[in-house]
């Protein structure tokens, strides 16, 4: 079975690559503060957050200052994926998209305290489409920007 997934690039007080995979009638999501990557070396932390609807897999714009998670967000990759194994402790699958291809796992780590976020680490798989000089290029261009500033209306502050 295939279900979407996308990530979004996201430039909050920090850039990061938000995760979402669609599951269970929600996105299931997580924060990759160095963005995934094709090299199955390269082990990336993914912080588990709140699950997201379904609607916000096509959500590009600017969040206003003052909201939480303020800054410009854009797709950076989109797609299908096939699930292959899910667990407490794991989930694979198989990306189809346009960056973002073949196998990957999510494998959760140990908690670090009560009431704080659930780490885990986003791993490539060593197929057809590793790639071990992988260099992560960002989405947000000046001019992508701009076009995201004018879609939006101006905020009213009180």
């Amino acid at each position: 079975m295939r279900n979407r997934f996308v990530v979004q690039e996201h430039h909050a007080s920090r850039l990061h690559f938000d995760f979402r995979l669609e599951l269970e009638g929600v996105l299931k999501s997580w924060a990759i503060p160095k963005g995934p990557s094709m090299n199955p070396a390269e082990k990336r932390l993914a912080v588990e957050v709140e699950d997201h609807p379904l609607e916000y897999i096509s959500f590009e714009g600017i969040i206003p200052a003052g909201n939480y998670g303020a800054g410009a967000v854009v797709i950076w990759d989109a797609g299908e994926f096939e699930l292959l194994e899910m667990t407490t402790k794991k989930i694979s699958f198989v990306l189809h998209g346009r960056r973002l291809r073949g196998g990957f796992v999510l494998s959760r780590l140990k908690p670090r305290g009560k009431g704080t976020a659930q780490d885990w680490l986003l791993i490539k798989k060593n197929d057809e489409y590793a790639n071990r000089k992988w260099q992560i290029e960002l989405a947000l261009t000046d001019k992508r920007k701009k076009q995201l500033e004018e879609r939006i209306p101006p905020c009213e502050t009180s």
